[in-house]
């Protein structure tokens, strides 16, 4: 016989001072949480949160070839060297390599959306961006950027830019553009094609 059941009597397992027959099993509170029941609780959370980073954050984590990392631009000279990222995750993961290599304070990470800071008196700009990015991306640096600076891409190079030069291969792969050239190119195809 269920709970609820004529015929269910107060005692009969499953019964609790409060319940009232006719009311579902489900609207009673139940038993508090023990500590098998927090363990569980625990597990199962720990198990959410890292199928949420292996399917969703994991991928902007991979491995950034080593000559786009602003840490790397500072080693070779280029100063001040600064990153932008909007995702807390990957800014918390960049500072700590700096300050993991010992740059801390050398390097700096600020959480600013790239599209509204002023890239007008930046000389050297690395970006790894995804394709779908690099076109609305080029519109600004060409806007931008003056005639001596270059950008660095890797992963995927700018669709529309001719590179000065490459550097590597696959996943590590870099594409170096310098702006003049790329302002020459895009000058030439501009009076070549018909308005």
């Amino acid at each position: 016989m269920e709970p609820g059941e004529p015929g269910w009597e107060p005692g009969e397992p499953g019964w609790e001072p409060g319940w009232e027959p006719g009311e579902p099993g489900w609207a009673r509170g139940g038993p508090a949480l023990g500590g098998r029941g927090l363990l569980a609780l625990a597990v199962a959370s720990g198990a959410a949160a890292w199928a949420t980073w292996a399917l969703v954050l994991m991928p902007g984590f991979r491995r950034v070839p080593l000559r786009l990392q602003v840490v790397e631009a500072y080693k070779q000279g280029l100063r001040p060297a600064l990153g932008y990222e909007l995702n807390p995750w990957l800014l918390c993961l960049a500072n700590y390599r700096a300050w993991r290599a010992g740059y801390h304070g050398k390097v700096s990470f600020l959480k600013e959306d790239l599209w509204k800071v002023d890239l007008s008196d930046c000389n050297n700009v690395i970006v790894f961006l995804a394709p779908s990015v690099k076109p609305p991306l080029a519109t600004k640096l060409l806007a931008e950027l003056p005639d001596g600076a270059r950008v660095v891409s890797g992963r995927f190079p700018f669709p529309s830019w001719t590179p000065s030069s490459t550097l590597g291969q696959g996943l590590e792969q870099v594409w170096a553009y310098d702006m003049k050239e790329v302002r020459r190119a895009a000058q030439s195809s501009a009076q070549g094609s018909p308005v």
